[in-house]
Parts: C-alpha cells; sequence; structure tokens
C-alpha cells in the first residue's frame, strides 16, 4: 500500500521538505534506509545518517536543523517517533483480518463466541469460557473452563490460559505466553523440605494490555 509524502503530511499535520509526490511502501530504520521506505530520526546520536541515507521520506522533529543536503523528503512533525507510531497503527490497521471459525478447532458447547471473531484450527476452547467480539486466536491455543475474554482481543499461536482467568478489552498476549499458572507458593517443613500450597486464585487483565 503506497502513500504520497503529501498523504502522510496531512495524516500526520506536518510540514513537507522536498517532493511532496514521492511515494513510500514499506518502513526502514535511518541507518538502513532503502528507496520506497519511510523513516525517522528522534535521536540526536543518529544524525548523521540522515545524509547518507537512501530513504525516500524521513520523518524528523521541527527544530531539526540541516548541516549538509538530504536527498530524501522531510516531513517535519512535533514528535518524529509519536508520529511513526501513529502511521505504523494505520498500516497495520488496513492489514486483511481473518474471520470464522475452523472445524478443526475444538470448542465446547457450553462456551459462547462473540461476533465477527477468527478461532484457527487446533484451538481448544473449555466449558463455560465467553469470548468477545472481533477476537482472533491463533493455532494451538488452549483457553481453559470458565476463562473470560472482552472485545478486540489477539492471542497469537501457543497461548495458554488457565481456568477461570479473565482477559480486558483490546488485549495481546504474544506465542507462548501462560496467563494462571502456579506461583511459587510452598510451606517449608521442619525436616527441610517443602509442601506446595494449590494456588486456587486466577489472574485479572484489564484492558489494553
Amino acid at each position: 500500500m503506497e502513500f504520497t509524502a503529501q498523504q502522510i503530511a496531512d495524516f500526520l499535520g506536518g510540514e513537507i521538505q522536498g517532493n511532496p509526490l514521492v511515494k513510500v511502501s514499506d518502513f526502514s530504520k535511518i541507518e538502513e534506509g532503502k528507496p520506497g521506505t519511510l523513516s525517522f530520526l528522534s535521536n540526536p546520536k543518529y544524525i548523521h545518517y540522515i545524509y547518507d541515507s537512501q530513504a525516500s521520506i524521513v520523518l524528523v522533529n521541527n527544530d531539526f536543523i540541516a548541516e549538509k543536503d538530504i536527498s530524501a523528503t522531510l516531513i517535519r512533525v512535533q514528535d518524529a517517533y509519536t508520529s511513526l507510531a501513529k502511521l505504523m497503527t494505520i498500516v497495520d490497521q488496513t492489514k486483511t483480518k481473518k474471520h470464522g471459525i475452523s472445524s478443526l478447532a475444538f470448542i465446547s458447547s457450553t462456551a459462547k463466541i462473540g461476533e465477527n471473531s477468527y478461532i484457527a484450527p487446533f484451538v481448544y476452547i473449555g466449558d463455560k469460557v465467553t469470548i468477545g467480539d472481533n477476537c482472533s486466536i491463533y493455532s494451538n491455543c488452549s483457553i481453559e473452563d470458565g476463562v473470560i475474554i472482552g472485545n478486540n482481543v489477539n492471542l497469537y499461536s501457543g497461548v495458554t490460559i488457565y481456568n477461570d482467568c479473565i482477559i480486558g478489552n483490546s488485549c495481546t498476549l504474544h506465542s507462548g505466553s501462560v496467563i494462571g499458572s502456579d506461583g511459587f507458593g510452598f510451606a517449608p517443613k521442619e525436616d527441610g523440605s517443602y509442601d506446595k500450597i494449590p494456588q486456587m486464585g486466577n489472574v485479572v487483565l484489564e484492558d489494553n494490555v
């Protein structure tokens, strides 16, 4: 997906210095800039890279002063790092999102799945689980009995959520995450050994974790 410097500047409320029609379709580091990519400069220790960078567009702070010629088109903004985050969020949101429930997933008959959610092959969803709207549950996730998951949650491959845990809205759990596993509950005994203390609570992740 291509964007011109003018489109990017309009979105960010920035000021263009250079060619407003130059196009980019990807991001790059300032020290690894390539034609057709957008980079940014916010840390002063990387300033020297901007003079040789091949990136087509570079976001810079309003107070940046160039000491030599720069081939890239500059877009001056209040905070280059924050502006980059906004752009990357927009690009990420344009990616095609999967929908539907795979026939290869196991879902308990007592579980409730919200609208527009994606359940990948080989997902396990236990009894009385509630999953909200617009969620994505990728392969090999295990969601145990009684778990409650809010809206707009992404669980990447291999996530395990133990019984009765609660996941808020707009949370992202990356591959291999385990929510609700035992803590370090051990009672020391006189002979130097330990008794394991059952971990009977749950874990609650609030919104935007």
